[in-house]
């Protein structure tokens, strides 16, 4: 089940006072970023990404491929800011309201990226 309603407005509260961890610049959503963004998002469960403004992909979609890479939750996109968030697998340090359940990761069976 995605970000219920109470889940992402506690959400968007808890990242109001946070900077961007991340930028996505003109080479877009590589591995190297989502690798930034998943390490970043275990370290700190929710965190900002600065999509710039050179990126080659909508903000939207990044925001997308990045939370359908890392398996996290696109919390809020608003001007070029994404926040995400994915709880910790063994110890959560933000509790999120009852409903709320988190993606799992992609299946690695066939990666597309991997044939170049």
């Amino acid at each position: 089940m995605p970000l219920t309603g109470a889940a992402a407005r506690q959400l968007r509260a808890l990242a109001h006072h946070l900077d961007p961890v991340v930028q996505v610049g003109k080479g877009g959503v590589t591995r190297a970023v989502v690798a930034q963004v998943a390490g970043a998002l275990l370290d700190h469960e929710l965190i900002k990404v600065k999509i710039g403004t050179e990126a080659p992909t909508d903000r939207k979609i990044a925001a997308g491929q990045l939370a359908s890479q890392t398996a996290s939750d696109v919390v809020q996109v608003i001007g070029r800011t994404v926040i995400l968030y994915k709880p910790h697998p063994k110890k959560p340090t933000i509790k999120v309201p009852k409903g709320y359940t988190p993606p799992q990761p992609p299946s690695r069976a066939h990666d597309e990226d991997e044939e170049e």
